[in-house]
């Protein structure tokens, strides 16, 4: 049995609402689609959606309780048990503050950077949870309203917790880290994401990306091999954190990488920790991995976890859907593998990812293929970003490059035509040619950011013979 995590008399204490009657809850959920039994469902307002208007979807899921801060027009409710808040944005976020001051004994890391940062969290959350309970959320979380709610989630007993914190916009991060209190953080990678956003560009992003250290800590984790390194560190020292771990290629790097032998589907990694070598496999393949499971180490050991076992562990996890995860598509002659990365993208990632793609030969006869959408958010350099892709897809060896979205257009014209597929302006309608085109034998990325919305192009290639998952 699932132990209760809020009760009736504790939610209301914490949010200021009122309650109609007691109720215990095991979870929290904002989505009725994953709401599990005994779940508190707190309706969330969003920008197309309102959690108001599912309140009988998730009494019929199984909710024990909702919050809400009114009652839909036409809705019968005396018989369900509320928690009536004045919002239910601020009531989540003083329910997240409250879960994290009744466990002031958890050790816990919080993770941002433009690149990498929910990796690391999923990293960290699989090496920590092998030798301790270990919270976290499961997705990508980040934001104002995820990082309270993966805190009102947090159960008392455990002993680790892994928070990742993103940002669109300068001061997003500051707040969140505050509620979360981490003794650890880490910065994964500086790069040009949401510059627009920015009117110095990376220097911005680099600013904001900072805000991690503001609520203070113990120990900051930092990529050494970034031209930041040495503000980054020296705002985390006026926050009062102690110890600043470097990590990365450098030789200055406290966690250096000393080697990697890559391989389609994993990395053989060997790092120098503070002068003591450490080899070890990680799970998924590239060099942005092994690099990103440094930061790993250092968060462990930061901890006051076990670093050897913690590498150990990094052998057994892999992508996952949507950041990387490859999979196997078709039988015999008809078989291809297709690298699932389509839940975002920037410059940095996207090269990434077609490094990956490098390393995986094709069977006899089939071809590299990148199916690209729009980097977005990149400002007015976006387009010049988009062109000098063209230099990453060849060193790459990719065959056929589709894309889709204005952006992605002037890559198209920057590569040469030996190697161009179909440009369309969306998504939607690049689906059926790439779907059309694909061989056996090919092995295909796919990868834009989340509003260029690829994610449909890798289910139409599930779809199309039947998937099996690769092994990792």
């Amino acid at each position: 049995m699932i132990p209760v995590l809020w009760t009736s008399a504790d939610a209301e204490a914490a949010t200021g609402g009122r309650g109609n009657r007691p109720w215990l809850a095991r979870g929290i959920s904002i989505d009725t689609r994953t709401l599990a039994h005994d779940d508190l469902f707190i309706a969330i307002k969003g920008e197309t959606h309102d959690g108001h208007d599912h309140l009988e979807a998730a009494f019929s899921a199984g909710a024990s309780a909702a919050m809400i801060d009114h009652i839909p027009h036409g809705a019968s409710l005396d018989s369900r048990a509320l928690l009536m808040v004045r919002d239910t944005i601020e009531a989540v976020t003083r329910l997240g503050a409250a879960a994290r001051a009744r466990a002031p004994d958890v050790r816990a890391v919080a993770v941002t950077g433009s690149v990498g940062k929910t990796s690391t969290k999923d990293a960290l959350r699989h090496v920590l949870a092998a030798q301790a309970p270990t919270h976290g959320a499961a997705a990508s979380f980040n934001n104002h309203i995820g990082v309270p709610v993966t805190l009102a989630r947090l159960p008392p007993s455990s002993r680790f917790a892994v928070y990742e914190i993103g940002m669109n916009h300068a001061n997003e991060i500051a707040p969140l880290v505050h509620l979360v209190r981490p003794q650890v953080a880490v910065i994964t990678m500086i790069a040009a994401a949401h510059t627009e956003n920015f009117p110095d560009g990376i220097d911005g992003v680099a600013r904001a990306k900072a805000e991690i250290f503001e609520a203070g800590g113990e120990a900051a984790i930092i990529n050494r091999d970034s031209v930041y390194f040495e503000r980054l560190a020296a705002r985390a020292r006026a926050r009062g954190f102690t110890r600043i771990i470097g990590f990365g290629g450098d030789d200055a790097a406290d966690i250096r990488l000393v080697d990697l032998e890559p391989a389609p589907t994993h990395s053989m990694v060997t790092a120098s920790i503070d002068g003591r070598p450490l080899t070890y496999r990680v799970g998924a393949p590239g060099r942005h991995w092994a690099i990103n499971s440094l930061a790993v180490l250092g968060a462990v050991g930061a901890l006051g976890a076990h670093v050897g076992a913690a590498a150990e562990a990094l052998a057994t996890m892999s992508a996952v859907k949507g950041r990387g995860m490859q999979i196997t598509i078709g039988e015999g002659d008809r078989r291809f593998t297709l690298i699932d990365d389509s839940y975002n993208a920037n410059p940095t990632s996207m090269r990434a990812a077609l490094d990956v793609l490098r390393q995986i030969d094709p069977a006899p006869g089939g071809r590299r293929v990148a199916v690209l959408g729009d980097m977005l958010e990149l400002g007015p350099d976006a387009a010049r970003l988009h062109a000098e892709l063209a230099d990453a897809v060849i060193s790459a060896e990719v065959d056929l490059v589709f894309t889709c979205g204005p952006l992605m257009a002037v890559l198209a014209q920057s590569l040469p035509a030996t190697r161009r597929g179909v440009h369309a302006p969306s998504s939607e309608q690049l689906v059926a040619q790439v779907v059309a085109a694909i061989q056996g034998g090919d092995v295909v990325v796919v990868k834009g950011s989340l509003g260029s919305r690829m994610a449909p192009i890798v289910a139409a290639l599930q779809a199309r013979d039947g998937t099996r998952q690769a092994a990792g």
